[in-house]
């Protein structure tokens, strides 16, 4: 990375300048709300977010103190019964949303089977000659997978058409029910433009369905101004919100009490505690509720939300995107030998909050840094990923992670056979 000098001369980024540039940060008080080891460097909130450092005191106080002491009462006296709501409506002004459209609750997966099956229902009761479902085929694996088991579950003549990025705009016509896609991409991090294929999709007469896993408290989202229909997303990449933490479901109002999710359990039921033998569905984002909610999760997402409602979420992209061309820059200049090939857009504005590179021997290079306490990730078949979370990371992480990548390049300390070995979890 080159910075101009006042004769125009460029010379290379210096450790000095990294700490000019976390001097400026607007976001570095932030760092302090986290609990990260000193002497961990971590780049992977695109995975797995940082511990908020008031998570135990809210899992204490959930457990110990709701739980333990006001047992069942809790449901009605710390509103146990509305929190799904509770923390869909703090979640929604992340994500473009207005309050009564989202609801936190399952497994990302579990949310898209539910709202890819409503718009398809919707779509067969008003278009029943649209038979296509838009995806990207190198999309994250658990979407297409949904997909494809809810085909075969209706044994319907749906079919699934694969379409990678800029064969998705040819790729809808007035054949396709629903487009189904993620805003970023899991491994490269490139990003979609949401208005444009939502728009797209609409004037072929198809439903724009948008999984925001890697964009969701990353980057401002717009969908009511991209007017699209449901959306889903995780809550522990970066939302901060823990291992497994509840993902989310977003319709837009307009769809609510049009249709109906399959997954008809009780709790989206239009009066639970009725207890009536037959389904009646809520008439609002309530139905898209099915059982019994996760209250301990849940409520470790008050502070991860809390955290991610104070900041400025355009000073987080903004940043993190500053990071990811600083990370760029110098892999470019110091590392420039050594193979590595970024993925990702070098173009910022096409980019989430993360840089991928490949390398042949990515997974032994990132096991060679995670060693050296600097935690990334790796995805087959040979993609690093480096997340750049502006929230706790720091320009002089990024420093700091290119000499140390430098370092273990120039001596082959990848090598080493304890970094060949494969964990179950890469």
């Amino acid at each position: 990375m080159t910075v101009a000098t006042a004769q125009n001369i460029t010379t290379e980024i210096t450790f000095a300048d990294c700490e000019q540039m976390d001097a400026r940060d607007p976001l570095r008080h932030f760092r302090a709300e986290f609990e990260l080891p000193e002497d961990t460097i971590y780049l992977n909130g695109n995975s797995l977010g940082a511990m908020p450092a008031r998570a135990l005191a809210q899992a204490r106080n959930t457990v110990i103190d709701q739980w333990g002491k006001d047992l069942i009462r809790s449901w009605n006296t710390h509103g146990w019964f509305q929190m799904a709501e509770t923390l869909g409506d703090r979640l929604a002004p992340l994500i473009g949303a207005d309050a009564g459209e989202v609801v936190l609750t399952d497994s990302t997966g579990i949310n898209l089977f539910k709202v890819l099956a409503a718009a398809l229902k919707l779509q067969a009761e008003r278009a029943p000659e649209k038979t296509r479902i838009v995806m990207e085929g190198s999309n994250f694996p658990t979407d297409n997978y949904t997909a494809q088991g809810l085909v075969e579950l209706l044994g319907s003549k749906h079919e699934i058409v694969f379409a990678e990025e800029e064969e998705i705009a040819r790729a809808i016509d007035e054949r396709v029910a629903v487009v189904c896609l993620t805003q970023v991409h899991y491994k490269s991090g490139r990003v979609l433009d949401m208005q444009a294929i939502t728009e797209k999709a609409h004037n072929c007469g198809a439903l724009a369905i948008w999984d925001l896993c890697h964009s969701a408290g990353a980057m401002p989202v717009a969908l009511n101004d991209c007017a699209a229909d449901f959306a889903v997303g995780c809550t522990y990449k970066y939302l901060n919100c823990g291992p497994g933490s509840p993902g989310f479901i977003f319709a837009a109002k307009r769809h609510q009490g049009q249709t109906q999710q399959p997954l008809t359990g009780w709790w989206g039921h239009a009066a639970p505690f009725a207890f009536e033998r037959d389904y009646r569905p809520a008439a609002d984002i309530r139905q898209m509720l099915s059982g019994t909610q996760p209250i301990v999760s849940l409520g470790l997402c008050e502070v991860g939300l809390d955290i991610a409602t104070r900041a400025d979420l355009q000073q987080v992209q903004q940043k993190s995107r500053a990071l990811g061309d600083l990370f760029i820059r110098l892999l470019d200049e110091q590392c420039a030998e050594f193979g590595f090939e970024v993925i990702s857009p070098r173009d910022a504005s096409r980019r989430g909050s993360q840089v991928a590179v490949a390398h042949p021997e990515g997974y032994a290079i990132m096991q060679a840094l995670i060693a050296r306490n600097i935690v990334g990730d790796f995805r087959a078949p040979d993609v690093m990923r480096f997340g750049f979370s502006a929230l706790y990371v720091s320009y002089l992480d990024v420093w700091n992670t290119v000499q140390a990548l430098r370092h273990i390049m120039r001596d082959e300390l990848w090598q080493n056979p304890v970094y060949q070995q494969r964990h179950a979890v890469t």
